[in-house]
């Protein structure tokens, strides 16, 4: 039986390295251009990202000159370039200036054998070579096991030793296909770093919804880094989301990692437009949706103390809280919406004019504008202008 000890390395030892730049923009149908992958690395650096992942140097052209333009900006976070275990990738990152070197390679059996069509001998071959080139060059260097959850733990602890050994920084545990739930994951986590003293990265896909749950139950497993995009961005259902780890572990752990967490709904909104991928308003921590309280029950709680409904402030995210008038609302939503116009509705009038408003929305089946609330409540009292001294 598995006994789910937290093994969550201190803050000090915590890392966030964001791929937005790599695997984001490997998203089907994403293209940055080379000003918004500077300014992305720019706004990725001043919320407090440790390393940047900027892209992939070998692909040569626009890549290599943004990658090096990234380099060249003064950030303080470290820059990696993603490669593949061939020498002139590795080469093409050293060119771009990069002070960090992701060398990926496949070590599931199907990966290796329909993909790669090798063994898992050339596997461990080709990984060492790179590596150890990588670090006679002074790089940092993480090593990225591709379809890590679907690959043999026996033969993924001898691929974890050897390229430790061969000068490995740390080891890219990656949920390629996010077929992962956290209880394995923490136990596979574990079970490796029981056998292997060295630095984990959690790398998860969100192809089942849980890329975020898994990176941190993977943290809880003793991992000390992990890997995320703003908004999830990234291929077929995305990664793990850069701001909804940094939240969580903050809120829900306890561990500030001391991000501008304010940044983060401007940052979502530049990075979804530069994509040309909605912003849904129900995305966690950054949707417009996270501060709209409708539903009767709910805008009351929330505008008496909105610690009943908010595990956060708005303004912690760079979010303001809406209190929407829908089907759903009550009349203290209501006078609170007619108050921020001048008008004090008693308990009566709010009461009346409810089930007008109500009858309005489910017609239209929407929420109300604020515009068209101002209209009902004219017709309702008899054209009183909005802007009249006389609130009822």
């Amino acid at each position: 039986m598995i006994m789910f000890e937290k093994r969550i390395p201190p803050v000090e030892d915590i890392y966030i390295i964001d791929t937005t730049l790599r695997d984001g923009e490997q998203t089907a149908g994403v293209v940055f251009a080379n000003r918004e992958k500077v300014r992305i690395a720019k706004f990725l650096d001043e919320m407090g990202v440790h390393q940047i992942e900027a892209g992939i140097p070998v692909m040569g052209g626009d890549e290599k000159d943004a990658i090096k333009k990234i380099c060249q900006s003064g950030l303080k976070a470290s820059i990696m370039g993603w490669n593949r275990p061939v020498i002139k990738d590795i080469e093409a990152s050293l060119e771009c200036g990069v002070d960090a070197v992701a060398i990926s390679i496949s070590t599931s059996d199907i990966h290796i054998k329909h993909k790669l069509r090798t063994s898992r001998e050339w596997v461990l071959d080709h990984v060492v070579k790179a590596v150890e080139f990588a670090k006679k060059e002074g790089m940092y260097i993480s090593v990225n096991a591709e379809d890590a959850s679907r690959s043999d733990l026996d033969f993924l602890i001898k691929f974890a030793k050897a390229a430790k050994e061969a000068g490995a920084d740390r080891l890219r545990y990656c949920d390629t296909v996010g077929i992962l739930e956290p209880f394995t994951t923490y136990k596979n986590i574990r079970h490796i770093l029981d056998n292997v003293d060295i630095n984990i990265e959690m790398h998860t896909h969100n192809d089942f919804g849980m890329a975020t749950a898994n990176a941190l139950a993977g943290l809880m497993a003793g991992a000390n880094w992990v890997g995320v995009t703003v908004i999830g961005l990234g291929e077929r259902a995305g990664n793990s989301a850069l701001e909804e780890v940094v939240m969580a572990l903050k809120h829900l752990f306890k561990i500030d990692l001391g991000f501008k967490t304010e940044m983060f709904r401007e940052v979502a909104e530049y990075v979804s437009r530069a994509s040309g991928r909605e912003l849904p308003a129900w995305k966690a921590i950054v949707g417009s949706n996270m501060f709209a309280h409708e539903s009767g029950i709910h805008a009351d709680g929330a505008l008496k103390n909105p610690k009943t409904y908010e595990a956060f402030l708005p303004e912690e995210v760079g979010l303001q809280r809406q209190i929407v008038v829908g089907k759903h609302s009550g009349t203290a939503a209501l006078k609170a919406k007619y108050a921020e116009y001048g008008i004090r509705l008693t308990e009566h009038q709010a009461e009346e004019l409810l089930p007008k408003i109500r009858s309005y929305t489910v017609s239209m089946k929407r929420p109300l504008f604020d515009k068209e609330l101002m209209y009902i409540y004219e017709d309702y009292y008899g054209g009183k202008r909005l802007n009249s001294p006389n609130t009822i």
